[in-house]
Formats: C-alpha cells, structure tokens, sequence
C-alpha cells in the first residue's frame, strides 16, 4: 500500500531573503550599540584615572613645596632674634638674615627663600642657604643654592598651567609686654610679632587631553616669626 505523502511538508521553507536581512540588520545594530557602550565606558575609564593621577601628582608636588616653605627663615641662632627691652647694657636683638622671601609673576612665576642649614650658625646666607621655585614651559623647577635649575614635574604626565604664591603678613602688637606705655613720638614701639602665611596655587593639565585640568591649593604657615620694634625704656 503507498503511503500517504503529509501535505504539510511540501509547505514547510526556510527564512526568507528579506527576513534573513532584516535579522541580520538588528544584529549588528545591537553590537554596534554594545560596542558604542563599551568604549564609552572605556573612555570614562580613562578619563577617571586620569584625574585622578593627576590630582595625585598635583597634591605630592604642593605638599612637598609646602614642606619646604614652612622651614623660610629658620634661624638657628633665633634666641638672639627675640626683642629685649632697652636699656644702657642690653643691646637690640639681631637681625635674622634668612627671612628674605620674594615671589615674582614676570617673566615666569617665581618664588625664592632662604633657611639655614648650618651646624653651627655663621649667620651668613651660603650657597646651599638659598633655594626656589619656578613655571617654566609648563614645568615646575626647583633650584638648591646656585646649581642650576631642574625640573620637579614630568611634563610627559602633566603640564603644569598656574603657579601662584601669595604671602600675607599679619602684624600683632606685643604691648601688653610692656612695663610702661609707648611714646606717641616713637613709632618703633610696641613690639610687633610679624605672622607671614603663603597661598599656594597649582593648575596643571593631563598630557594629550586638555580637558582634564585639575587645581590644588593649600596655605602654608611660616613657623618662623619674628619680632621687630621696642618697648619704651
């Protein structure tokens, strides 16, 4: 007996054409979106990381040139600094001869100081007495004593753009350690303590993307004071 061909078999097919085309035009649409995704994720990525290392650069450079600064005027002999009260036998207190410190904006931004380094105190400012920081062509360089200048950023992982140092100066009136009032005609007296802090600024841009541009700013407080003026004898 011959079997009964299944009618339904000559109407089963595979995809057509245009259907194959139409699914493989979501596919590609979907890895392309995937792929778009990803490499924006990628992008954010890097650009994170790249903030943050320059932020870390940025944050051990100023905290380094903070450490420095604090030690301007450090005097080992500063006993002999401190105001004594006038009299026939006692003379003036001594001049520190490190308390120089001059920033300069023109033709690059500039700061110089000076401390003492000597084991016993000659209280003369030497070579390796004087120290600075300058911008230069977008990198930061630092100079001991009279050697020449020398780079303390890598311009190969960032540019440094600003580089502000903006001291200030607080006078405090050391009256009330006077035994008698001052003179109106004396305008050395009181004695005065000289507070001086610098606000440090630094701006620099991560190499090959200008966009990424971070700042870090820290106050520096010069620890060593000093005393000017007199009391009335």
């Amino acid at each position: 007996m011959k079997p009964v061909a299944n009618s339904r078999a000559g109407q089963q097919a595979g995809v057509s054409l245009v259907e194959l085309l139409i699914g493989i035009t979501i596919g590609l649409f979907i890895v392309g979106a995937s792929l778009t995704a990803l490499l924006l994720h990628s992008r954010e990525s890097h650009s994170l990381l790249a903030q943050g290392r320059l932020m870390q650069d940025l944050r051990a450079t100023t905290d380094l040139m903070a450490r420095d600064l604090r030690r301007v005027g450090y005097w080992s002999a500063a006993d002999r600094g401190v105001w004594q009260q006038e009299s026939t036998s006692a003379p003036g207190p001594a001049v520190n001869p490190y308390t120089t410190l001059a920033t300069s904006a023109s033709p690059v931004s500039t700061v110089t100081f000076r401390y003492s380094r000597d084991t016993v105190e000659n209280d003369l400012v030497d070579d390796n007495e004087q120290f600075g920081y300058r911008l230069r062509n977008g990198v930061l360089e630092l100079q001991l004593g009279n050697s020449p200048w020398q780079a303390m950023t890598d311009i190969t992982s960032m540019k440094v753009t600003r580089f502000d140092i903006t001291p200030t100066e607080e006078l405090r009136s050391l009256a009330g350690s006077c035994t008698a009032p001052c003179p109106i005609s004396d305008a050395n007296c009181p004695p005065q303590l000289r507070v001086r802090s610098l606000m440090l600024t630094l701006t620099a841009q991560g190499v090959g993307n200008s966009l990424v541009e971070r700042s870090a700013r820290t106050s520096v407080r010069l620890r060593n004071d000093s005393i000017t003026g007199r009391c009335p004898a």
